[in-house]
């Protein structure tokens, strides 16, 4: 939906909901979204942040899929500007982990994937917006740290397969007037996880790697190159994953924006965060509230906070809470999606707040007019937290918006 005093395109992710075929997509597309227009927006266009596996992109390509598909988006009033293409595969009701990673940018399959969605966007996006395809950080940095010269090569392979993505991009604006992106989106441990290893990525490798490509493919100059690089390739800002690596979203607009990187997407959610105290009783009740968040599916990253400043990570809650009482941190922040409308889960809280700072930049710094909510741990989220689907969906809406009011 279009919030017209700020110009932001405001949806939530579609990955919340369970399915991988196009079916199963259309199905919960049916099911809950004319239901949310009638209450969110009634009488304007309602946007969707689309999720697609590889099986539902090639299945919506099929046939006259994507030509009926819009269709029923033209009848109800809704439209799509912004795909979800970082799970590849399976993300509901099984382990996942991992291989939310796979297959990663230094593949191939990623490549054919990711062009399957631009095609996709290229025809469902409405005249006069842009459309951003969101997308892993390149890889899973514990695959390659111990092995210098692989991670290397899976970062130049990377920039490579980025730039031949880059190249539909440019013919489809050639042809059409649609400018599309890929957004690059940093989590905790990731290939790329914060500002520093964008930015890295960017000048040590994206841009003299890809650019080059660019420059000989097209035969233009080498800056002319780059900067339809900097066009095409942008950051999907995750609220959650920048505050669990503790950083101030001031700060990240600053130094992206000094670097010519550009912001595609900003999705909104909340990790949990907890304030480590001295008492050892009270550090227990701590490891129990948080047990019921170290559940099977996803990874829980959780970055330590300790006096000095100094970060330490966990790959996963369920292997850090053994450390928790004897921990010598200050603070804990764990990458689990919680409501965004909550801030206090009893001793736990959630950093809602940087939730709230990144809206009130974005009244006075344009870096991004597209917003999607992503709480997409509706199904693993303890009993307690569960509340009818539908509801909690239209509850972070009207958060948000009313957060933006105020703003």
């Amino acid at each position: 939906m279009k919030i017209t005093k700020n110009n932001f395109h405001l949806t939530y992710c579609s990955n919340i909901h369970p399915g991988e075929t196009w079916l199963e997509v259309f199905a919960n597309l049916e099911n809950y979204i004319p239901k949310l227009k009638s209450r969110l927006s009634p009488k304007a266009p309602f946007g969707i942040g689309l999720r697609l596996s590889d099986i539902a992109a090639k299945q919506l390509l099929e046939s006259d899929n994507l030509a009926q598909f819009q269709a029923w988006l033209t009848q109800e009033d809704l439209y799509v500007f912004t795909l979800n293409g970082f799970p590849y595969g399976g993300f509901h009701r099984q382990v996942v982990k991992d291989q939310v990673y796979l297959p990663d940018w230094s593949t191939q399959e990623r490549v054919n994937y990711t062009l399957n969605l631009t095609k996709v966007i290229a025809t469902l996006l409405p005249e006069g917006l842009d459309g951003g395809i969101s997308t892993l950080p390149l890889s899973y940095k514990p695959w390659w740290q111990e092995d210098q010269a692989t991670s290397e090569t899976v970062l130049k392979n990377s920039c490579f397969n980025l730039a031949a993505v880059v190249v539909e991009m440019i013919r489809i604006r050639e042809e059409t007037g649609k400018l599309l992106h890929i957004d690059l989106e940093p989590e905790p441990d990731g290939l790329i996880e914060n500002t520093s290893e964008i930015i890295d990525f960017y000048q040590n490798w994206l841009l003299p790697i890809a650019g080059s490509y660019l420059s000989e493919k097209f035969e233009i100059e080498r800056q002319l190159a780059e900067s339809k690089l900097l066009e095409h390739v942008r950051i999907c800002y995750d609220t959650c994953h920048f505050s669990v690596e503790y950083e101030q979203p001031q700060s990240v607009f600053t130094r992206l924006q000094s670097a010519g990187i550009k912001i595609g997407k900003i999705q909104i959610s909340a990790a949990i965060q907890v304030k480590l105290s001295a008492e050892a009783e009270k550090r227990s009740l701590i490891v129990e509230r948080l047990r019921p968040f170290a559940e099977s599916t996803y990874l829980h990253q959780v970055i330590e906070r300790r006096s000095d400043g100094t970060l330490y990570h966990y790959p996963d809650l369920v292997t850090a809470l053994p450390h928790l009482e004897q921990s010598v941190a200050e603070e804990w922040r764990t990458h689990f999606h919680v409501p965004i409308f909550i801030h206090d889960y009893q001793i736990l809280q959630s950093t809602q707040d940087d939730i709230t700072t990144v809206l009130q930049l974005l009244q006075t710094n344009n870096a991004c007019q597209h917003l999607e909510i992503e709480t997409y741990t509706w199904d693993v989220l303890p009993s307690e937290m569960k509340i009818d689907l539908l509801t909690s969906i239209q509850r972070e809406y009207e958060w948000i918006l009313k957060l933006i009011r105020n703003s």
